[in-house]
């Protein structure tokens, strides 16, 4: 059973944002704010969702996607580590979520591509 406490740190850091919580997946937990799909809990790790635009600021701190082994194989996510220097500042730590919120609404608005 995963330890609990990193997740509950993480959300009070992000007590400021309405509406926000997290829910157990696959041995991580997901980051909601109402019903848009923005983090990833991870091992200790806290990850968020980002586009083109706003990967750089994780890339130019050297820090990586969200990975996961499936059929023997790594698989990355749209998701990036979050600095450490931005998680111990609860207000850095909430203009980085609203953008990752942002962008998970941009995202969830795009149109789904339909099978041939």
């Amino acid at each position: 059973m995963p330890d609990n406490s990193f997740t509950a740190f993480v959300l009070d850091q992000l007590s400021a944002l309405p509406e926000v919580r997290a829910k157990a997946m696959f041995g991580a937990h997901g980051l909601y704010q109402a019903d848009r799909f923005f983090g990833i809990v991870d091992e200790g790790r806290l990850f968020f969702k980002v586009n083109e635009k706003s990967k750089a600021a994780y890339v130019e701190r050297d820090m990586g996607p969200f990975t996961y082994e499936a059929r023997g194989k790594t698989l990355a996510m749209g998701y990036y580590e979050v600095p450490l220097d931005i998680m111990e500042k609860p207000a850095d730590l909430v203009e980085w979520a609203r953008q990752a919120i942002q962008v998970a609404a941009t995202a969830a608005r795009k149109p789904v591509k339909k099978a041939k």
